[in-house]
């Protein structure tokens, strides 16, 4: 007969087991998860009553949205977390779980499981199993999420009854892979174990022990930094271009901002960066993306930056953040350069440099004005016809206005575009733009700006939310309203109607008909606790964005838009000749290869 755990060990050691339910909720506090979005289902249930005390569990809409709010959650925090049930759950969090290994975020995808007691020749229920079948597959989630090359484990109970089981441990080092690698992850918790005993764990002091211990085992530092201080001293006109990687790396982002302003350092970011900067600092030329960019301090980017130090842009650049393959990023094609992109955990590689930088170079006091004088004029706003091409600078002024600047979250579709014109400032949580133009999965701004409401309402925040969506994406997850409504979220809508998706539309199929002519947005925002707007001029949409801000709450401004190519932003009309010389249209490629020459 095979001993107990208590026979083996020792009563007292026995007593000290947690149970493994207990244990998870004081991991993923840890790891400063404190909340969980998800969905209830049967094979979770156990596990959802034991984080309660732990942690929040949050509902959702449905399983994708939970999974896009802990993408929010993680591009704010050290982890997201999302919580379903067995394959029905957690399948539809592939999407999300695409976009977080595509953003390089910590996501936690935790799925509840059968227990390892029911797992027999039967199919059970939810499992993906044809009836014709001869062979049970438990496994359909966990080969679906490894696919996409995420790190994916069912945990293990006791496997001896005189050993405790070790899914603690083994939770322990997939949470620490998702937080040192910045990838999601998914875990199957087979539901018989939440109330089973697990080994003790010993965990560090702090959350900061995991990060800092991690050497750095790359040598060359010192080299680099010398080379770098040389280009910079003999550079008339330098430029510090910020790469995405450092959003999620504030501390480095820190130090670099910190060093550009002490020895006068004009820097830029990319698209995938937009947001982690205040551009309303004088040293900062906003975010660049080539012949797709209309900012201020582009004529310095492209036509005057003599030598640039290129920090934490992508190993592989993508072509929607190097503006679309275009050859037109004067960043990529510039011949006098350093890139240090960063190949250690952390980027600890690019900041053992930029230490270094620090004590090299002397300080230069005199801060030099890199925007035409020009371009930072206010013109008084004229009452016109609203539409994406005069959206950015209707915002940016009614922005001025206010008291907190906004946060901006803007869909897939021409209202991101149109975004990346607007003014970020600095914000309660670090961020003040998010989005994923990368993997570009719509359906993200309103489970985004939930997972922002609730970071604000941490900290007691007032800033106003901004969400920028056509009526194609607001139909995509209307339902996440609900939630927003429950959290009495600060969140303004901003639903630009035109009852097409038109971004990309190359025909007149059906299939572009997003809405019916006979929607009332209005009506519908008012069933969920909110206020109702319509503005057609930019007058009115100034005077009401700075009228919701002062009041908060929910609120939705419908504006009518035009599909006409002058009411487009030009960000806009650029990508739609691109995705047209993409898909063969003669007069597309014709205007694209004039684009690319003028640039």
């Amino acid at each position: 007969m095979s001993p107990s755990i208590k026979d083996n060990f020792g009563s007292e050691y026995y007593n000290s087991l947690p149970l493994f339910g207990d244990c998870l909720g004081e991991l993923l506090a840890f790891f400063g998860v404190k909340r969980a979005y998800g969905v209830g289902g049967d094979f979770v249930a156990n596990l959802i009553n034991a984080l309660e005390g732990h942690l929040d569990v949050l509902p959702s809409s449905n399983e994708m949205h939970a999974g896009f709010s802990a993408c929010a959650q993680a591009e704010l925090n050290p982890l997201g977390m999302c919580l379903t049930t067995y394959t029905v759950g957690s399948l539809p969090c592939v999407t999300a779980a695409a976009l977080a290994r595509t953003e390089g975020l910590p996501v936690v995808f935790i799925s509840g499981a059968p227990g390892e007691a029911e797992v027999n020749s039967h199919a059970l229920h939810h499992s993906v199993h044809p009836h014709t079948a001869w062979h049970t597959d438990l496994d359909a989630a966990l080969n679906s999420f490894r696919a996409l090359g995420v790190r994916a484990e069912r945990l293990q109970g006791q496997r001896h009854s005189g050993q405790p089981n070790i899914a603690a441990e083994q939770c322990l080092e997939l949470l620490s892979y998702a937080y040192l690698n910045r990838q999601p992850v998914f875990i199957e918790i087979p539901r018989d174990l939440i109330n089973q005993p697990t080994q003790s764990l010993s965990l560090p002091l702090s959350l900061e022990q995991i990060s800092q211990n991690q050497p750095l085992n790359l040598s060359g530092a010192e080299l680099i930094a010398k080379d770098i201080e040389a280009k910079l001293k003999q550079a008339n006109k330098p430029l510090v271009f910020l790469g995405e990687k450092l959003r999620l790396n504030s501390t480095l982002l820190s130090k670099i901002i910190s060093l550009c302003h002490q020895h006068s350092l004009p820097y830029a970011t990319s698209w995938f960066g937009k947001g982690m900067l205040n551009e309303s600092e004088p040293l900062c030329l906003g975010s660049y993306n080539g012949a797709f960019s209309e900012l201020e301090g582009k004529h310095y980017i492209e036509s005057q930056a003599d030598y640039i130090l290129e920090l934490g842009t992508a190993i592989f650049p993508s072509d929607t953040n190097n503006a679309f393959s275009s050859q037109t990023h004067a960043i990529d094609t510039h011949r006098h350069k350093t890139m240090l992109r960063g190949t250690a955990r952390w980027e600890k590689d690019i900041e053992a440099v930029i230490d270094l930088l620090v004590q090299k170079l002397p300080l230069n006091e005199e801060a030099e004005n890199t925007q035409d004088p020009d371009e930072k004029v206010t013109l008084p706003l004229e009452s016109v016809m609203l539409g994406y091409h005069n959206l950015a600078d209707t915002i940016n002024q009614a922005q001025r206005q206010l008291v907190k600047p906004y946060i901006f979250v803007p869909e897939v579709g021409s209202s991101l575009f149109a975004s990346f014109e607007l003014e970020t400032h600095i914000s309660d949580i670090g961020r003040s733009y998010l989005a994923n133009p990368w993997y570009a999965a719509m359906g993200t701004c309103l489970p985004y700006a939930r997972a922002i409401a609730d970071q604000l309402a941490d900290i007691n925040s007032q800033q106003p939310v901004l969400v920028m969506i056509g009526d194609g994406g607001f139909n995509f997850q209307a339902n996440e309203l609900i939630n927003l409504q429950k959290q009495g979220a600060n969140v303004t809508i901003l639903y630009m109607r035109n009852n097409i998706f038109h971004l990309g539309k190359a025909g007149d199929a059906p299939i572009y008909a997003c809405n019916d002519q006979g929607f009332n947005p209005r009506l519908l925002i008012q069933a969920y606790g909110g206020d109702g707007h319509l503005c057609e001029t930019t007058e009115q949409l100034a005077t009401c964005l700075v009228e919701t801000a002062h009041k908060g709450g929910l609120h939705l401004i419908e504006v009518p838009t035009s599909v006409k190519a002058e009411h487009q932003s030009e960000t806009t009309k650029k990508l739609n000749t691109y995705i047209g010389f993409r898909n063969g249209d003669p007069q597309a490629t014709e205007r694209w290869s004039e684009l690319c020459g003028s640039n």
